[in-house]
């Protein structure tokens, strides 16, 4: 009787320790287990030699930590996200836990002082570097994930920093806040290029987004696939003749929103919106659009202009003059060689109307990219010198 009872006492304690459910929790179970896998991941894709190779050279001498723990440090520090003041790396210094999960000996702990004198260790040339890194990850995506066609977008990032004294390279930007604009490239959620740039740099400043585009699509073209279609979208910031060239001579595909003129609104609005065709998305909204050819006064020839309006928002239907309007310039389906490289690679629906104003709306993925940076970094930067702030 006393060893029947033993085994059901047994079997009524193992069922118990069995486990019959997962569910979410709003408990906190661990506090940072989640660095560790971190750690893991940064060193399984290989960016530290990338790291040791481009920015070694910080380090003066064989005293104090290495570049790629710092650098370590500092990307676990972002990651956590518990604060985003650098004196909160005294604290972590303290926190033998904290070291474990980052897999670093307490004694290599950097303090504020040392992640300081790190980021202001960064000259300009230093600042370039990261390019190079960003560029790195994204043709290694790219060989990893093999995409027939290649979707990028083009955009600036504008980052308040509207209550900082006496920051460098703060100033007025187009949305009546002091901070800094970068110009940033991405391929879906990732950004692989970007210029760190002066809240007054406006979209298209400068040469620096022509000498973007050729890097990026050299890269592209070396590294991953020499006839891959390759298409960038940008706002009506980036309306320039000069861009458009250097697209069409790179034998790329642009979808780019123009600037509403008058005598482009005057063909709107004597548009017979019976010939209008109609598009709807998955998230039952409708535009209707109508086709146009295009040359401003300085243009060397006529460009595809798709004039799109937008008419009901699922119940909400927009009047007349009520709309809001977009116009897009493209090369895409004019017969230039972007049309060939579609069609080969199966993308032909790319030359379609429809198509590329779907294409274009999907800017709105690239403005959360944006948001997600900032969430993740925190756009008030906390240096007085510009160098500091870009490396961060």
């Amino acid at each position: 009787m006393k060893k029947k009872k033993s085994r059901q006492s047994r079997k009524s304690k193992e069922s118990s320790l069995k486990i019959h459910n997962i569910e979410t929790t709003p408990d906190k179970l661990t506090g940072r287990a989640g660095l560790a896998f971190i750690v893991a991941y940064l060193d399984a894709i290989g960016i530290w030699p990338w790291v040791e190779r481009w920015f070694g050279g910080i380090r003066k001498s064989q005293k104090g930590l290495g570049v790629v723990e710092l650098f370590k440090q500092v990307f676990c520090f972002m990651f956590d996200g518990t604060s985003r003041r650098l004196t909160y790396f005294d604290h972590l210094a303290k926190d033998k836990g904290y070291a474990g999960s980052i897999e670093t000996k307490t004694e290599n702990m950097a303090s504020s002082h040392q992640i300081k004198r790190f980021f202001k260790s960064f000259a300009w040339v230093r600042i370039f570097i990261f390019r190079w890194l960003l560029q790195k990850l994204f043709i290694w995506r790219l060989q990893v994930s093999k995409p027939d066609v290649i979707d990028l977008g083009l955009d600036t990032m504008v980052m308040d920093n509207d209550d900082a004294n006496r920051r460098h390279g703060v100033q007025p930007t187009y949305k009546n806040k002091k901070g800094f604009q970068p110009l940033q490239m991405n391929w879906g959620r990732f950004i692989i290029d970007a210029v760190f740039r002066g809240g007054k740099k406006h979209s298209n400043h400068g040469n620096s987004v022509e000498k973007m585009i050729r890097k990026v699509v050299g890269k592209i073209r070396k590294e991953y696939r020499k006839d891959v279609p390759i298409i960038i979208r940008m706002d009506s910031g980036f309306f320039d003749q000069k861009i458009y060239e250097v697209c069409e001579s790179l034998q790329i595909g642009y979808i780019c929103g123009e600037k509403m003129y008058k005598d482009v609104k005057e063909v709107a609005g004597n548009w017979n919106s019976g010939d209008c065709k109609r598009l709807n998305s998955h998230k039952n909204q409708q535009w209707e659009y109508f086709e146009f050819g295009t040359k401003r006064d300085n243009w060397k020839c006529f460009r595809r202009a798709i004039y799109c309006r937008f008419i009901h928002d699922g119940k909400q239907l927009y009047l007349p003059g009520m709309r809001p309007d977009t116009i897009m310039i493209t090369n895409i389906g004019q017969g230039q060689p972007i049309d060939e490289m579609l069609i080969k690679a199966g993308a032909g629906q790319y030359l379609k109307a429809d198509h590329i104003v779907a294409c274009y709306h999907n800017r709105g993925s690239d403005e959360l990219v944006n948001r997600a940076l900032k969430d993740f970094g925190h756009e008030q930067l906390p240096f007085k010198r510009f160098n500091p702030n870009a490396a961060r």
